[in-house]
This record gives C-alpha cells, sequence and structure tokens, in this order.
C-alpha cells in the first residue's frame, strides 16, 4: 500500500531535488478499510487494521520538498495563508530512488520539525515505536532511522543546507499547473519487490 502525490519538478541536480505540490493535488492516501482516517484509529491497532486506498486533495497552501541524493531524508516547507513561513519539517525516509515516471521512497515514521526561530523537536516517537511494536521496522533499521535524524538534527543545529539557502522565500510559477494523478499510480514502487 503506497501514495502518489503529483509534484512539479522546481530544481533538479545533481546536489537537490526540490519538488512542489500545489494546493488542490489529486492524490492518493492510504486509508482503513472503511474509508475512516488511518490517524482516527487507535495508535494501538493504527498500524495492523486493514488498509485499502483512497483519492483525496492535498489541502493547505501546497508544500515545497527539498531531496538531497542518498541523504535518508527530504525537508518540507509549510507556510500559512499570505506565504506566512510556519516550519521545515523533516521526513526521515529511504533515500529516494528514481524511475522513469518519477521518485519513489519509504516513510520510517519519525520526523523533525524545525521552527523559523531554528528550535526544533522530535515529532511522531509514538507512532515510530508503534512501528517497531508490530514488526514494520526491526530493531537494526530503527536504529538506522534514529542515526538518520541524529545526523539531521546536526545539520539543523549547524544551520547547513537546504535551511540555510533560503527556500522559504521560493514561490512557485504562478502559471504551473496542477499535475494530474498519473494513470500507473498504483504500480509497484522501486524500493519494493514486484
Amino acid at each position: 500500500m503506497h501514495i502518489c502525490r503529483p509534484v512539479t519538478v522546481v530544481q533538479d541536480t545533481a546536489e537537490l531535488l526540490a519538488v512542489w505540490m500545489a494546493p488542490g493535488t489529486e492524490c492518493v492516501r492510504p486509508v482503513l478499510a472503511d474509508g475512516t482516517q488511518v490517524h482516527a484509529e487507535p495508535l494501538a491497532t493504527r498500524y495492523t487494521a486493514p488498509r485499502t486506498t483512497a483519492r483525496s486533495t492535498w489541502f493547505g497552501t501546497g508544500v515545497l520538498k527539498l531531496a538531497r541524493p542518498g541523504d535518508p531524508w527530504s525537508v518540507w516547507l509549510f507556510w500559512d495563508r499570505g506565504w506566512l513561513f510556519r516550519n521545515w519539517y523533516v521526513n526521515l525516509e529511504e533515500p529516494r530512488l528514481r524511475w522513469s515516471g518519477g521518485v519513489d521512497s519509504e516513510d520510517h515514521f519519525l520526523d523533525i520539525s524545525v521552527n523559523p526561530d531554528r528550535s526544533w523537536k522530535w515529532l511522531d516517537e509514538d507512532e515510530f515505536a508503534q512501528a517497531q511494536h508490530v514488526g514494520l521496522m526491526d530493531r537494526e533499521t530503527a536504529a538506522g532511522v534514529r542515526e538518520a535524524g541524529l545526523a539531521a538534527v546536526e545539520v539543523i543545529t549547524g544551520w547547513g543546507s537546504p535551511f540555510r539557502d533560503g527556500w522559504e522565500h521560493w514561490r512557485p510559477d504562478p502559471r504551473w499547473q496542477v499535475p494530474p494523478l498519473p494513470d500507473d499510480w498504483d504500480r509497484t514502487p522501486a524500493h519494493m519487490p514486484s
């Protein structure tokens, strides 16, 4: 079960992949078998309850996602209405795998929020622990995820790239169209066996 979020490529270099997910983007997300949102399920059964996928529309003001090749995380930027910068969000994940129609990754449950004043905090520690408890992540993988998070914290506290690069002042081209959901959104992700 996976998600699909169509994006517009902002920058694609050897150093950085930057993509924009516009408001109103049609996405695919996991839901419980009865259609309930996954986060509405109690944590004890959140990762074991039967799931399916549903189409939805991205809400909010959009999100800019920044990923450096090989890093086991990406950095997402969020704004409030009127382009008031809200925060950076470090999404711990598998390094991205490219294929002809996009990029695949796998979320690692644990995240970090970084405020404009450079303060930061861990997010979703409970989900990270529960994913391990139900066997979605073994001890070795979890240790690697925590290590990746600590490496991200070093970048945050040293105010390294991409935090220092001014992306919070970036704006999308108003002429850009919202990309449609691709016909092959339900293909097997590149990181998973067929």
